[in-house]
């Protein structure tokens, strides 16, 4: 960790210590550690880890460490994949102060809660929650929300989720710190809501909700993307449906990456789907799933829901090294799983100071615990799965429901695949299943880290025009890799695709030889997760990351960008 010498850094300290008070300051290295090292990637030292109880003493930490010269972090939930929210490394010039924003939960619901604003805290699940009452739901309601996401989160980093008719986190309504060209912070509001002039009397009134309906211009923006239900529906078009590089979808807040202190959003909500109908498919032929997408997305004057696949392998590896997290979510909820991540956390911390202890320790004993964990997955799911290598869930609304049950029955009665209807519980499961995939490579590897050197994961953006749409790697490449995981929105053509490396290979090179490939097809990449510290962004999203943030004080160094002051071109 930095050592705390300089007098300069003593009296940041203390004036960060009078602000939020001591408890909520953190510089030892045990207790700043899940918050400098990423979900899945990205590690570093900073000075403190500073926590915020209020939008007051937010707006307060950040002016100090504006006016101190000190880069600045801002974190959510920490369950990005990228490393976009965590220190990368030791390289740069000058010390960090990482703000964590987990004490500012909270939402109010407005418009008859057919729009929110929410503070930088709060989690998809708490809003699902809230909204759950009154028969709404956010933009994403399974995913990122069964491990502790925040709202602020999904905005800042366009995360495009599972629904097919919403595409990415969107919002043109914020209200945000800015620091200028001449290094100044300045609030701005953006909500759409008279909260008055100054900043400390906004955020006050901001925190607290006391606005009311006459304060709110609702003609302000919009709250989320509504062109992209016409867009994912042009199957023909030689581009992909959704990509973090895409400029339609930044303002502001929305794909910011973390370039500003954003203090709340205000999205729109939609109306719950009850009695949502889920049907299960499997194939050998990926034409047959391709043919079933086009027909999907054109065909209907509605579209799915959803439409999430998995692999023959996926669905293997996420039974075996996921089966603790499936059942822990079917008995306790996703509220669960932010104590759970908590509680893993601290004890890799603890076993950390003991040199014979294994690494991943934590990851060891939920998966030897989940060896005594009965079979989760309905009987009907594994026949499919020792039947067809390639799997898709539709979920569709109640109107929807009897013309795809026509439609399926008609199109698997002349091909090799086939589908059945799901029950209630065995569509929660199926739909379930799929998202315990997403940690299941990280299982993995801990399990098998004597073969296993380090995880490759990539999400991409298919052509919504791609026929060839299932990967194929060059042998070379395949010779490096112990296990593949294919997943993902594929309506969206969004694949995600975990790869776990053999031992005495670097991962990064192995990534670095897949890209090519990627970029012969046309794909775009990361498709949802941002660019993070994992990719390298184009010139225009670089560009657009300069107007935000012109000092680079903000997440310096994201797109593999400079880390220097004023964005300063590293020296070769």
């Amino acid at each position: 960790m930095t050592q705390i010498q300089p007098q300069a850094d003593q009296s940041l300290l203390s004036s960060l210590n009078a602000i939020v008070g001591s408890h909520h300051v953190l510089t030892g290295e045990a207790e700043t550690y899940r918050f400098r090292h990423g979900f899945r990637f990205g590690s570093g030292n900073v000075l403190a880890v500073v926590q915020p109880g209020s939008l007051i003493e937010l707006w307060r930490v950040a002016q100090a460490c504006v006016q101190a010269d000190k880069i600045i972090i801002m974190q959510a939930a920490n369950t990005g994949l990228t490393g976009g929210s965590t220190p990368d490394g030791n390289n740069y010039d000058r010390e960090i102060v990482l703000i964590s924003t987990l004490r500012l939960t909270g939402s109010h619901l407005i418009g008859e809660g057919k729009q929110v604003v929410c503070l930088p805290g709060a989690t998809l699940y708490e809003l699902e929650s809230k909204l759950a009452a009154i028969g709404r739901e956010p933009h994403s309601v399974i995913g990122s929300s069964c491990i502790g996401a925040s709202v602020l989160g999904g905005i800042s980093n366009n995360s495009g989720g599972a629904l097919v008719q919403r595409g990415p986190a969107y919002t043109e309504m914020a209200v945000f710190g800015q620091v200028g060209e001449d290094g100044q912070l300045r609030l701005v509001n953006h909500l759409g809501i008279d909260l008055g002039n100054d900043p400390e009397s906004i955020l006050a009134k901001l925190q607290a909700g006391t606005f009311s309906d006459a304060d709110i211009q609702w003609d302000a923006g919009h709250g989320h993307d509504g062109h992209y239900i016409t867009h994912v529906r042009d199957v023909d078009a030689d581009t992909p449906a959704r990509y973090n590089a895409d400029p339609a979808r930044w303002h502001e807040a929305a794909g910011c990456a973390g370039k500003l202190v954003v203090f709340a959003v205000r999205l729109d909500t939609f109306p719950a789907n009850k009695n949502a109908g889920v049907f299960y498919i499997g194939t050998n032929s990926t034409d047959e799933l391709e043919d079933l997408r086009r027909h999907v997305l054109t065909a209907f004057d509605e579209l799915p829901i959803a439409g999430e696949y998995m692999h023959r392998d996926a669905f293997n590896i996420a039974e075996k090294y996921g089966k603790d997290t499936f059942a822990i979510i079917r008995k306790f909820g996703t509220a669960f799983l932010p104590k759970m991540f908590a509680m893993k956390s601290r004890l890799d911390i603890f076993t950390k100071k003991f040199g014979f202890l294994p690494e991943n320790l934590s990851d060891r004993i939920m998966q030897a615990f989940s060896a005594f964990i009965p079979n989760q997955l309905p009987e009907r799911m594994l026949d499919y799965r020792d039947k067809y290598e390639h799997h898709l869930m539709l979920k569709v609304t109640e109107t929807l429901a009897p013309a795809m049950r026509t439609y399926l029955a008609d199109y698997f009665g002349n091909v090799s695949g086939a589908y059945f209807e799901c029950t209630a519980d065995e569509g929660s499961r199926a739909f379930l299943h799929r998202f315990a995939a997403a940690g299941a490579a990280v299982r993995y590897r801990a399990v098998h880290h004597r073969e296993a050197e380090d995880i490759v994961a990539l999400d991409v953006a298919l052509r919504r025009n791609d026929r060839e749409w299932f990967e194929t790697l060059p042998q070379e490449i395949e010779d490096k890799i112990i296990v593949k995981l294919y997943y993902g929105h594929f309506l969206c053509h969004v694949m995600h695709q975990d790869y776990v490396i053999k031992k005495g290979y670097n991962a990064v090179a192995v990534e670095h030889s897949m890209l090519p490939g990627l970029d012969q097809r046309g794909a775009r990449y990361p498709a949802e997760h941002n660019v993070g510290h994992l990719y390298e962004a184009p010139e225009d999203m670089l560009a657009h990351y300069r107007t935000l943030d012109p000092c680079n004080c903000f997440n310096p160094g994201i797109g593999q960008a400079t880390k220097k002051r004023n964005w300063v071109a590293e020296s070769v």
